[in-house]
């Protein structure tokens, strides 16, 4: 396969700067009210040079940046600016997947454009991009989902990278673990204990140990860890989860105040569950807080029906762990398609790895 990754450069505050020139070479973030708790949606790279990251409190980053400009989000213009990417990735193949309003997998391989080098369909996007859009875009190019995603944050901003086939080994072999889609702090400080560094180190695990310390992630980890992905670009996503969530203006503080707000929660969560087409099922119900210091945390269960009562376990489950105030709750649903009942092997054995290698091409 010849994937690419294409990733927008801090894609809601470049399109605010370019839309205002007295903007550009200023520190400029998106988000919300730092006098109603709002939280940083994202940011460009001369805020980051002072520490505001996104998901961070509007009130802390113009503590660390006074003269941060905090625009509130335009979500129409973003999805029509969106829209026009996705008109540009078009004419150059059918086959994307489409992330989110900033993000796509572009599937490639057999484009008959630019004599079938993913590379240079990557920059001609990325020019494309520069000269209708003026906004930049980072993108990764590699034999597969995984390592495009991997490389296409490699050189940001407005940058591309190549993993190429026969580079492949070499590449993972350096690679930090934590860049491995799905490894959070708590699995990187499980993967340090170990003496986990790179994805090199990892190799030397086997499965069994793996399924040992992290469970069915374990299998996950062995294939990335040696580069395999052998997932489609999909063109027609369907959902995975339904969730809802609120950020509180003012902490709620006890477990009775947390448990208060299921039922607007739960009559949300409803509302959305009905939106979706006959073919989903509910097979797993989840919660979420996010506490004062924005350490967030989840529990789930499993389930098939939306009731307050499992949904107050779990929220009671989390306290008992932290009995501290929650500036944001949330609930949500795990779901499944059944118009995928049998879901594909996503990281095959290495046996069909010699296969893979040899239908992957040239870059």
């Amino acid at each position: 396969m010849k994937i690419i990754h294409v990733d927008c450069d801090c894609f809601y505050a470049a399109v605010e700067v370019r839309d205002d020139p007295r903007l550009r070479g200023r520190p400029v973030a998106v988000g919300g009210d730092p006098n109603r708790r709002g939280v940083i949606a994202t940011c460009n790279y001369p805020a980051r040079e002072f520490g505001v990251r996104s998901a961070m409190a509007s009130s802390q980053a113009l503590r660390l940046c006074p003269e941060l400009v905090i625009l509130p989000p335009d979500f129409d213009k973003y999805r029509r600016v969106s829209g026009q990417i996705q008109e540009i990735f078009r004419s150059f193949t059918p086959l994307i997947e489409p992330l989110s309003l900033d993000e796509a997998f572009l599937d490639v391989t057999d484009t008959p454009l630019h004599s079938n080098s993913a590379t240079r369909i990557a920059e001609a996007i990325r020019q494309r991009v520069r000269e209708q859009l003026r906004i930049t875009v980072s993108a990764g190019v590699a034999p597969n989902k995984f390592l495009a995603k991997v490389a296409s944050d490699w050189r940001k901003p407005d940058g591309l990278f190549v993993v190429t086939p026969d580079q492949v080994e070499a590449f993972v072999a350096a690679l930090p673990v934590k860049r491995i889609s799905g490894v959070g702090r708590v699995t990187e400080d499980k993967l340090t204990a170990l003496g986990i560094h790179t994805c090199g180190d990892l190799q030397r695990l086997g499965r069994t140990e793996l399924a040992r310390h992290f469970g069915s992630f374990g299998e996950r980890l062995y294939h990335l860890a040696r580069g395999e992905d052998d997932r489609q670009v999909q063109t027609s996503r369907r959902r995975k989860s339904v969730s809802v969530e609120r950020t509180y203006h003012e902490d709620k503080r006890t477990l009775s105040e947390w448990q208060r707000e299921l039922d607007d929660l739960l009559e949300k969560l409803e509302q959305r569950v009905a939106r979706l087409d006959a073919h989903y099922v509910i097979q797993g119900l989840t919660v979420k807080v996010r506490y004062n210091d924005f350490r967030i945390v989840s529990a789930d269960t499993t389930g098939s029906r939306l009731q307050r009562e499992p949904f107050a376990r779990l929220l009671e489950q989390l306290w008992e762990k932290r009995a501290d105030p929650a500036r944001l709750l949330g609930l949500g649903v795990k779901l499944r398609d059944l118009k995928s009942p049998q879901q594909p092997d996503l990281f095959p054995d290495e046996r069909d790895a010699a296969l893979r290698s040899q239908r992957a091409g040239e870059l």
